[in-house]
C-alpha cells in the first residue's frame, strides 16, 4: 500500500498536503493551514478539514502560488510522480508560476559576484557604508 493512491471517501488536508509533497513534514504542512497559506474552495480551513476529490485548493509556498483541483487521496508519502498524480494545476496558475519565475531570473541578470572576498580596506569601507559619520 506504501506510494499508492487509496481508495477513500476523505482525508485530511495537512496529511494530504504531506502525502502531495508541498510540505516537507505534516507539521509544516498544519503550519501553513493555520497560518492562512492554503485555501479550501475559497475558504480559511483547518488543518483537521476532510478534503475529498474534486476539491480546488489553492496553496501558498514562499513565493509560489498553487491553483490546483484534488485527483486522488493519500494518506502516505510516496514517489513524486505519484504524489503528482494526486493533483492537477489549473493552466492559469502554471502560467503565473513560470511567469514569477521567469521575473526573478531577470532581476538577477545584472548581479555579478565578487570574484574574491574584500581585504581588509573593503571591509572597513563596507562597515563605514552603515556608519555616515565614520567618513
Amino acid at each position: 500500500m506504501s506510494g499508492e493512491v487509496v481508495p477513500v471517501a476523505s482525508i485530511r488536508l495537512d496529511v494530504w498536503l504531506w502525502a502531495a509533497r508541498f510540505f516537507k513534514t505534516r507539521s509544516l504542512a498544519k503550519q501553513a493551514v493555520e497560518t492562512g497559506k492554503v485555501d479550501v474552495d475559497g475558504q480559511r480551513p483547518k488543518s483537521s478539514r476532510a478534503i475529498r476529490v474534486g476539491d480546488a485548493l489553492r496553496v501558498q509556498r514562499g513565493e509560489e502560488i498553487f491553483e490546483i483541483a484534488v485527483r486522488g487521496l493519500s494518506d502516505t508519502r510516496g514517489a513524486a510522480p505519484v504524489a503528482q498524480a494526486l493533483y492537477e494545476e489549473t493552466a492559469a496558475s502554471r502560467l503565473a508560476r513560470e511567469a514569477l519565475r521567469q521575473r526573478r531570473i531577470a532581476e538577477r541578470t545584472g548581479y555579478q559576484a565578487p570574484e574574491h572576498r574584500p581585504d581588509k580596506r573593503a571591509r572597513r569601507l563596507i562597515r563605514a557604508l552603515g556608519d555616515l559619520d565614520a567618513l
